[in-house]
């Protein structure tokens, strides 16, 4: 893709549609699911009833996944109706911008949201959390202290990213940048996926998020329910090894590591969920020829051992054309599909769009 910022800077017309396919999908997981519930004012009563009692009982747990292909909470289904929300983080640092934060909880929380995705990073850019390897902002930090919270305080959950594949809050350019300044012979991006010492800068990031203690609830990052789950990379693509293995390796290396610092949290990658060479028969229903030659490969990444659920993403947008059609929702449907059969089928794991 030529212009990683399409995926950003989506149309007003596209979000619509995403929205309503969402809310389609979730009716179709669940038949007991009624759109007009939700103009009723006792559905907002329940649901704030419910977050006010788990708060305050043993019901806010660690969400698992039970092995066929369903998160679960204290044994029951636990279903994730969520939302993506990046830069709560670098709003919540600063004063000014922190009521902005508690208000996309708020919001969220009153139309039973349960799940957000957001940024644990920003390297060495504007505001940045991570300055320079292993040194931190803690202003910033007390600011993802102050998200974290203030999800618990709205019931809501996170999944939270470790860093970017794209250059926005710094990304894996950045890390390599670091290598360089350090004087590492580094020749692409895509040497975050393989140099050593690189990976150990992204190790150190990781280990420092897990141990944080948060300045609000004293609660170690690692054992906070709050946290749904960890990311490992905002949609990794390492185009220098189109057969996958590169990142592949690191996938493994990194899913791994994570668990040995916190076996109770969630893992997933962060892919697109593009399909590779393990799965011919499946690239078919890729965007594009182009997507099976960015090293990600959909069935066989999400095989590493300590990833508990997919992911993928939907930019049909950018992957088509700009013009809305019904292309789109026709691709939309195929993508959707094809991978919540391959959770199903092959991974035994749920999967999140």
């Amino acid at each position: 893709m030529a212009n990683k910022h399409k995926l950003i800077k989506t149309s007003c017309e596209m979000q619509f549609l995403r929205a309503a396919i969402c809310i389609l999908f979730l009716a179709m997981l669940d038949s007991s699911y009624s759109l007009k519930d939700s103009s009723n004012p006792s559905y907002y009563y329940r649901f704030e009833d419910r977050v006010r009692s788990e708060m305050a009982g043993e019901e806010w747990g660690m969400v698992e996944t039970n092995g066929n292909g369903q998160f679960v909470l204290n044994g029951q289904p636990f279903y994730v109706n969520g939302f993506n929300t990046y830069w709560l983080m670098v709003f919540a640092a600063d004063e000014s911008t922190r009521g902005k934060v508690s208000d996309v909880f708020k919001q969220a929380s009153s139309v039973g949201m349960t799940v957000c995705r957001t940024w644990a990073f920003n390297d060495g850019q504007w505001r940045a959390l991570q300055i320079s390897p292993g040194v931190y902002d803690e202003l910033v930090f007390k600011g993802l202290d102050f998200v974290v919270s203030e999800a618990k305080n709205y019931g809501v959950r996170l999944i939270l990213s470790f860093v970017n594949n794209w250059e926005p809050y710094g990304g894996k350019k950045q890390y390599v940048k670091w290598g360089k300044d350090a004087g590492l012979n580094l020749t692409s991006d895509d040497d975050f996926f393989s140099n050593p010492t690189i990976k150990a800068y992204y190790k150190s990031h990781v280990k420092a998020v897990l141990n944080r203690v948060n300045t609000i609830t004293n609660i170690v990052y690692k054992d906070d329910p709050t946290i749904f789950a960890w990311e490992l990379i905002n949609e990794p693509r390492c185009e220098s090894d189109p057969s996958g293995d590169t990142l592949q390796n690191w996938i493994q290396e990194m899913a791994v590591y994570v668990k040995s610092m916190d076996s109770k949290h969630l893992v997933e990658i962060g892919s697109e969920g593009f399909y590779g060479p393990s799965t011919p028969s499946r690239t078919q229903f890729n965007p594009n020829t182009y997507a099976q030659q960015v090293g990600t490969d959909f069935i066989r990444n999400h095989q590493a051992l300590g990833i508990d659920f997919a992911s993928a993403h939907i930019y049909p947008d950018s992957w088509i054309s700009q013009d809305i059609t019904e292309a789109h929702v026709e691709f939309t449907k195929s993508w959707m599909q094809s991978h919540i059969e391959d959770a199903e089928n092959y991974l035994r794991m749920p999967i999140i769009f």
